[in-house]
């Protein structure tokens, strides 16, 4: 049985590219990049290139670039690490809709004194800036805002929530996993202060992500012990990882217009065609700002468990939500957020495509789908026989 993978937003295939790039690191070429020798210097020259790789995709300078272990942990390293460098600042403004790696340091942040102030969304999952604004004073130590989100595709108005934070004297961090090498990044000209990304997103290795923090931004280092990193983050590196996030993130300035091209042309097409195929569905998120390659759908009167197990009977793989939250029996929290209806949530189901799916992949789940949905309905004690 063929697999159709759409669940990239949940992780990628390792580019092939990538993948020879990184194969030497493992048995050839295996030294420690702190070494003094040349056989150690030659992997620490590997990583100054892909250094150079990621600052080019994000249009910054390579000293603002640390490598860490995933995009939870550049969370955390952001959010932490402001905080300890600001002590007498105790407010933090986030969103209702953000991912765990960082709703979680939040709500733990609260246990520890701070207050924690979570934006709302409207139904297509977007801010309001004037509640933002409201929230901002001298006391607001961080706002941290996704980029894009998780499961809609949402995009916010990232510069200009940026501008103004950062106009009122606190620091704007965003998690960007999600956006970055789907949509075009300019650091450069940037008002944003910190930013995470995560490998496994863009067809690099798992384990491996990066915290850009801008020149001049206090950071207290995360982990502590060696001097890797700048100081700004302890521990032998995983070398292999960052050498494939480098050649990623090349590939992912070279295939941005594609993935917003194609990719994008593909979603369209699954999603319309569902949506007319398939009655008593719905389209979640905002339609005109949201990520090419990402759609999800709401299906009434259906557990979206059951759509899932019924999919990938036919090697279809998609996601009912975040990777992260998918073992909860509770809706999405980013669904609930946005209003919803119970009814609806429970059957939600996200495709996220990449550059590596096909016109064939989408047509044949558009095949497969409709009568899963029908067969479903007809089971459902929720829906008027």
């Amino acid at each position: 049985m063929k697999t159709v993978y759409f669940d990239n937003n949940a992780t990628t295939k390792v580019a092939e590219e990538v993948l020879e790039e990184v194969k030497p690191l493992f048995c050839e070429l295996y030294g420690n990049p702190s070494s003094m020798h040349t056989f150690g210097g030659q992997i620490g020259r590997r990583i100054r290139r892909a250094r150079e790789q990621v600052a080019g995709l994000l249009g910054c300078e390579t000293s603002e670039i640390v490598f860490t272990g995933g995009g939870t942990e550049s969370d955390n390293t952001a959010i932490k690490g402001v905080l300890a460098a600001a002590p007498n600042r105790r407010i933090v403004i986030t969103t209702r809709v953000e991912h765990p790696a960082v709703l979680a340091v939040c709500r733990e942040l609260e246990n520890h004194g701070y207050m924690i102030v979570e934006l709302s969304v409207d139904r297509q999952g977007r801010l309001d800036m004037a509640e933002l604004e409201e929230h901002l004073d001298d006391d607001t130590a961080l706002v941290t805002i996704m980029y894009a989100n998780n499961e809609t595709g949402t995009v916010f108005p990232i510069e200009d929530i940026a501008e103004l934070v950062t106009s009122k004297g606190a620091l704007f961090h965003t998690d960007a996993v999600q956006a970055v090498g789907k949509i075009p990044l300019d650091l450069s000209k940037s008002n944003i202060d910190l930013l995470s990304l995560s490998g496994h997103k863009l067809h690099a290795p798992k384990g491996v992500g990066v915290l850009y923090v801008r020149k001049g931004t206090r950071l207290s280092p995360f982990m502590l012990g060696g001097h890797q990193e700048a100081g700004r983050r302890a521990g032998t590196e995983n070398v292999p990882g960052i050498v494939g996030m480098g050649k990623a993130c090349e590939l992912a300035a070279e295939n941005l217009e594609a993935e917003n091209s194609k990719v994008k042309a593909l979603r369209d097409k699954l999603e319309r065609t569902i949506l007319q195929k398939c009655p008593d569905c719905r389209l979640n998120g905002d339609p005109d700002n949201r990520l090419p390659n990402t759609t999800n759908i709401s299906f009434e009167y259906i557990e979206g468990e059951a759509i899932l197990l019924m999919l990938d009977k036919y090697g279809i793989c998609a996601s009912s939500g975040s990777a992260c939250t998918s073992g909860s029996l509770e809706p999405s929290h980013v669904l609930r957020a946005m209003g919803v209806p119970f009814t609806a949530a429970h059957g939600s189901i996200r495709f996220s495509l990449s550059r590596y799916n096909t016109e064939d992949e989408v047509d044949y789940t558009i095949e497969k789908l409709p009568p899963i949905i029908n067969q479903l309905r007809e089971l459902s004690p929720f829906v008027t026989k």
